[in-house]
């Protein structure tokens, strides 16, 4: 057996590999060709954020499973996983920790102007702290959180220790399930006009594209504070710098932007009320750990066929089994 790692992840990763004599190489190549023909003859990719299209992974006529190494997958060709029998894994228990103490971390910062006041410190204005602007308690505040997987169930474990109001949009939960764990549900018209927070958790696909725009700024309270360590694309930019520039909300952190890295000079940089972060929400040493582990424990116990894959990683399990 052979696995192409694709991008560098944490030595832990390896060792996976090299305890169980499996053949292994990793690429930074990022270059459709280079891929196309690096990974020909691979069993199993782990993959990080580079694209895997269809002409990569056609090329591979013996693989067997590609392992994102995350949750998202929108970098990987998944039609072409699912037509030809391909597994698709994630690493489901990793990450979700991490992501969710980035959003207690921005919604935190936000809130109590944590960066204008460090800065009038430093700029030796101790005694004009009243000038800075309001700042809030979450205590109380109504957070809607769209998506209720591993991530945002962890987020709202941290926001009811604050005494929040915990606001979950999910079609695909039952609503007595959200109940029996003390949280609200909510259709997303809703929330939206009555949140303080919105958090997002959702992937990025032709449902969830530009899902909060224009119109969903218009219904938002002027106090919101919007938190997107998703996918960029869920909020359109265009509609966000508008609503932060005329005051329609209060702030917005992100992690994620529609084109990564983001352009030069980018119109939300020149926004105060922002708080952004280069999608490294997923990336504390602890997560990268457990990522690179999981991601290449998914390959092997797959193509090996143990009896220790855990299935509720493999993505498409119905297609292939």
């Amino acid at each position: 057996m052979k696995v192409g790692v694709v991008g560098e992840i944490h030595t832990c990763g390896y060792e996976i590999f090299k305890n169980n004599n499996i053949e292994y190489f990793v690429t930074n190549s990022k270059e459709e060709d280079q891929l196309t023909n690096e990974l020909s003859d691979v069993d199993g990719i782990v993959v990080r954020t580079v694209k895997l299209s269809k002409k990569v992974l056609s090329n591979a006529k013996k693989l067997q499973v590609v392992a994102r190494h995350g949750v998202g997958y929108d970098n990987v060709d998944y039609n072409f996983l699912n037509e030809n029998k391909i597994a698709l894994a994630i690493t489901g228990t990793a990450n979700a920790v991490s992501v969710s103490e980035h959003v207690m971390t921005m919604m935190l910062c936000l809130t109590k102007n944590i960066y204008e006041s460090d800065k009038l410190v430093k700029l030796n204005k101790f005694k004009e702290k009243a000038n800075l602007p309001n700042f809030f308690e979450l205590y109380q505040k109504k957070i809607l959180i769209l998506g209720f997987g591993r991530i945002g169930k962890e987020l709202a474990k941290r926001c009811m220790a604050f005494d929040m109001e915990i606001y979950i949009h999910d079609p695909f939960i039952p609503d007595d399930e959200i109940r029996s764990m003390n949280y609200i549900p909510t259709d997303k018209e809703s929330g939206f006009k009555i949140a303080d927070y919105i958090s997002i958790h959702l992937p990025l696909n032709s449902e969830t594209k530009d899902l909060i725009s224009y119109e969903q700024f218009e219904s938002f309270k002027s106090n919101l504070i919007l938190i997107n360590t998703a996918r960029g694309g869920i909020v359109n930019e265009n509609a966000l710098f508008d609503a932060l520039k005329n005051k329609k909300i209060l702030a917005a952190g992100l992690d994620v932007f529609e084109t990564e890295p983001p352009i030069e000079n980018h119109m939300l940089f020149s926004l105060q009320n922002t708080l952004l972060t280069p999608h490294n929400s997923a990336l504390t040493l602890e997560c990268r750990k457990r990522m690179a582990t999981e991601s290449c424990e998914n390959v092997f116990n797959f193509l090996t066929k143990s009896k220790n894959l855990n299935k509720n990683n493999i993505i498409n399990l119905n297609i292939i089994s």
